[in-house]
């Protein structure tokens, strides 16, 4: 593991916060989709989706290596695009969303922490970036 983002201050608390999502979303999606997917099939594997992603940008943080951050910037890419389109659909369409979704009406039920939180992965990931073009310590 050779200089993991998640080392300083800032990157330590973002990791956490990920890694709470990661179990967060996968536990309560494994639950709905084994006990009730027919009742909202389509919000339940969009929960699991969100959960997937958010493992995927723990473990490239945590991982800090030039391909796992390039990893963790795809999946915070993929968490904001699908918090933002998952979000508005919710919104224009709350009827195709019976159960709520971690991204559904942009993080609502969350707090809108998973609005910002992509946010703040792109922008952590780009400070790390920058600082190990440039040398200097993160």
């Amino acid at each position: 593991m050779s200089d993991p983002a998640g080392r300083s201050g800032p990157g330590r608390v973002l990791v956490v916060i990920y890694a709470i999502f990661a179990i967060g979303a996968t536990s309560r999606a494994a639950v709905q989709i084994l006990t009730r997917f027919d009742q909202a099939p389509l919000a339940y594997t969009l929960s699991a989706l969100a959960g997937v992603v958010y493992i995927v940008a723990t473990v490239g943080l945590i991982m800090g290596g030039r391909t796992s951050l390039r990893v963790a910037a795809v999946s915070c890419t993929v968490e904001l695009v699908g918090v933002l389109v998952v979000g508005a659909f919710s919104v224009l369409d709350p009827a195709a969303f019976p159960d709520d979704t971690v991204w559904s009406r942009f993080g609502s039920g969350y707090l809108f922490i998973p609005l910002v939180l992509p946010v703040l992965g792109l922008l952590w990931l780009r400070r790390i970036t920058r600082s190990r073009t440039a040398g200097e310590p993160v």
